[in-house]
C-alpha cells in the first residue's frame, strides 16, 4: 500500500519492447539504495516489482496489462517519474489509500498557475483532467484521487473533468511541472469510494418502517 505522497522523481534510462511487455530501467539515486529484487515500489502511481537493481539505478518490467491501461506506454528516455516505497506498517497515513492498481489514463486540459504574475517558484498551480466516462462514477467533490501517483483532493468537479489545485512543493518537487496540456496522466480512484459506488449497487438502500425505529424516528 502507498500513501501518494512522493518520495523523489527518477529519470528513464531506457526503454526495452519485448514480446508484448517492456522493460524500464530508472536512475533513482535516492531509492535505488533501499531496494531489494522483488520490493514493490509505485513508478507514477503504478505498482512495479524492481530488478536487476544495481547502484542508483534499479529495472521493471511492464506486463501487458500495465502497458495497455497506463501512461507508461508513453515513456521514452529522459521522462520523469514519481516515485514512492510502500507505506510501512504502523506509518502515519499521510495522503489517502493509494493501492498502485491504476483505473485509466485522463488527459491534462490545463495546468496554470493560479496568479499568472506571480513568481513560478511560489506560485500555486490549477491542474484540470479531463476523466474517462467508466471512473467518473468514483469523482467526488473534495474527494480523493491519486493523478501519477501523488495523492491530491478534487476541488471542483463539473462530470467530465475534475479540477485540482496543486500547491508549490507539489508542483516542483515531482513530474506535474513536466505536463502540457494533451498528456496522459494515470488516474487510480480512492478505493473507500469504488467499494461504497460497488455496495450500493449490490445493496440498494429502502427505507423501511424497521429502520426508521431503529434509527430512533
Amino acid at each position: 500500500m502507498f500513501t501518494g505522497l512522493i518520495e523523489t522523481i527518477g529519470r528513464v534510462l531506457s526503454v526495452e519492447h519485448r514480446a508484448g511487455t517492456m522493460r524500464i530501467a530508472v536512475e533513482a539515486p535516492a531509492i535505488a539504495e533501499r531496494l531489494r529484487t522483488g520490493d514493490s515500489v509505485a513508478v507514477s502511481g503504478v505498482c512495479l516489482t524492481a530488478l536487476d537493481i544495481a547502484p542508483a539505478v534499479f529495472h521493471a518490467d511492464l506486463a501487458a496489462e500495465t502497458i495497455a491501461r497506463t501512461s507508461l506506454t508513453h515513456l521514452a528516455p529522459g521522462s520523469t517519474l514519481n516515485l514512492e516505497l510502500p507505506t510501512p506498517a504502523g506509518a502515519p497515513l499521510g495522503g489517502h489509500i493509494v493501492q498502485g492498481h491504476v483505473d485509466a489514463t485522463g488527459t491534462v486540459v490545463s495546468l496554470n498557475p493560479v496568479d499568472p504574475t506571480a513568481d513560478r517558484v511560489i506560485a500555486d498551480w490549477w491542474l484540470e483532467v479531463a476523466i474517462p466516462e467508466a471512473i467518473r462514477p468514483f469523482m467526488v467533490e473534495k474527494g480523493s484521487i491519486a493523478i501519477e501517483g501523488i495523492s491530491l483532493t478534487i476541488a471542483r468537479w463539473d462530470g467530465e473533468a475534475a479540477g485540482v489545485a496543486i500547491l508549490p512543493h507539489t508542483y516542483a518537487a515531482t513530474n506535474l511541472h513536466t505536463l502540457k496540456p494533451g498528456s496522459l496522466v494515470n488516474l487510480e480512484a480512492d478505493v473507500l469510494v469504488k467499494l461504497a459506488v460497488e455496495r450500493r449497487k449490490t445493496t440498494p438502500f429502502e427505507l423501511t418502517l424497521d429502520y426508521l425505529v431503529a434509527n430512533g424516528f
